[in-house]
């Protein structure tokens, strides 16, 4: 059974936005941070692929690419003891006060 990732072969009448993609900052600051987690050897690009599978199909539709990796990074490093689940939330929320 293929999971919500697994998109090959499905029939779909969505155009594909072939434009390019201007990163934001947060988008650059992911990516970085999964190289220097692997170049590390904190996480693998199977462990990162797994988190992103992991998603559930209700959220993983409404997330970007790197939202996907983002979250997937926050599975993973909470799974090896590296952060806490609270520590996390506190600052998202810090930050959603800050920011708005």
């Amino acid at each position: 059974m293929s999971g919500v990732h697994d998109m090959g072969g499905r029939p779909n009448d969505d155009p594909i936005d072939q434009s390019e993609h201007v990163f934001s900052d947060w988008e650059r600051h992911t990516h970085a941070m999964v190289g220097a987690l692997r170049e590390k050897r904190i996480i693998t690009t199977d462990e990162l692929r797994r988190g992103i599978e992991s998603i559930a199909p209700e959220e993983y539709g409404k997330l970007s690419y790197y939202e996907r990796w983002a979250a997937s990074l926050e599975t993973l490093l909470v799974e090896k003891g590296l952060l806490a689940q609270d520590e996390i939330d506190a600052r998202a929320e810090a930050l959603r006060e800050r920011w708005g």
